[in-house]
């Protein structure tokens, strides 16, 4: 009998984590969607709130024979995203895979960068995300960028 309680209480448990990293990777999910939305309409703010204060961005691509890894700078993106432009900045993201432990979380997704309507770009995101406050923010972004 003990053994049947106990084989129900795990079950239970591990149910209930399953449920609630479901809802952690949707609130993730969320965040990472709110970026591109941001983008796509220009609106600055929203794409500011998505990003923790102290928050980093990389890029990495191939110069040569070598890769190089530049640092750039989060407030200069959210800057240049509500700066008016020409046409539209169209990120499209596929084959997002998000895992989260306790208040960190990592997302890796390709991504085909467009203004407008004309190809431009394409590559890789890895995000990395804190939960804070009940709040998820991304706390680090690295990209990398190919032409072809």
């Amino acid at each position: 009998m003990k053994s049947i309680v106990l084989f129900a209480l795990l079950i239970s448990t591990t149910s209930a984590w399953s449920q609630n990293d479901s809802i952690e990777r949707s609130e993730v999910r969320a965040v990472i969607d709110q970026l591109f939305e941001g983008m796509l309409k220009g609106d600055s703010t929203l794409v500011r709130s998505v990003f923790h204060p102290s928050a980093r961005a990389y890029t990495s691509y191939k110069k040569g024979d070598e890769f190089v890894l530049m640092e750039e700078s989060v407030d200069k993106f959210v800057a240049a995203v509500g700066t008016p432009h020409d046409k539209i900045w169209d990120e499209r993201i596929s084959n997002v895979v998000i895992q989260v432990d306790d208040g960190l979380a990592q997302v890796w997704m390709d991504y085909s960068f467009y203004l407008g309507e004309t190809f431009s770009h394409k590559g890789v995101n890895a995000m990395q995300l804190a939960k804070s406050n009940g709040h998820w923010q991304i706390i680090q972004i690295a990209d990398t960028r190919k032409r072809e």
